[in-house]
């Protein structure tokens, strides 16, 4: 592998449970019913992208821009990093092998998190929602990434916890290494290795202890 590929939210962070809080009151906001099985469809996608699905008949902007107003609710889980995470990004980085983020989240929002667990500096190559015309489960962002790296998109390995992500990555001929910080490790069985998180693993990579 000569690339390495990080998913955001849920590899280097993990914000999964703080995105389905927000999620559900967006939807508490607007009197839809819900269950795990509807939240679970926004997990790795693009807000824009499942907006219509669930709100068909409202302007996904609109609701983009309501949610953020929830941002700083005291109620939502804080924060965290991976273990693991931003030490594989900086052996990467070292290594001097190419990087990229691949997220489904917009632009400002991966520069403050990667500010915040101290990478940005190394993840030069970011592309975000407002890259891409369609979001994951579509391989567009992973083969933009690639091009804009340089690098065949076969000599490229992925990190991601998403069942949208995973598919988004094995479409584009990438390697994918699913890290079970979201997802049971067996939904996780169409990556090629499924991790709990980073620890331990390294760069060049090796075959990690799987899940």
């Amino acid at each position: 592998m000569k690339a390495a590929l990080f998913d955001l939210d849920g590899t280097l962070i993990n914000t999964e449970i703080r995105s389905r809080a927000l999620w559900r009151m967006l939807l508490d906001n607007h009197g839809i019913a819900h269950d795990e099985t509807l939240l679970r469809r926004f997990m790795g996608r693009r807000g824009s992208d499942v907006i219509p699905e669930v709100f068909p008949d409202m302007d996904p902007r609109a609701l983009m821009d309501e949610i953020s107003t929830y941002y700083d609710h005291p109620d939502l889980p804080a924060i965290v990093p991976v273990p693991g995470a931003a030490d594989l990004v900086l052996r990467v980085a070292g290594h001097g092998s190419p990087l990229a983020l691949v997220t489904s989240a917009d632009r400002d929002w991966a520069v403050e998190r990667l500010t915040e667990i101290g990478i940005l500096e190394v993840v030069r190559t970011i592309v975000s929602a407002e890259d891409v015309t369609v979001g994951k489960p579509d391989p567009s962002g992973y083969l933009l990434a690639a091009g804009l790296l340089g690098v065949d998109p076969a000599a490229c390995v992925v990190f991601e916890d998403s069942l949208a992500g995973i598919e988004a990555a094995r479409t584009a001929g990438m390697t994918c290494v699913a890290v079970a910080t979201t997802h049971h490790p067996d939904e996780l069985s169409h990556a090629d290795l499924v991790i709990p998180d980073m620890s331990g693993i390294d760069w060049p990579l090796t075959e990690p202890p799987a899940v």
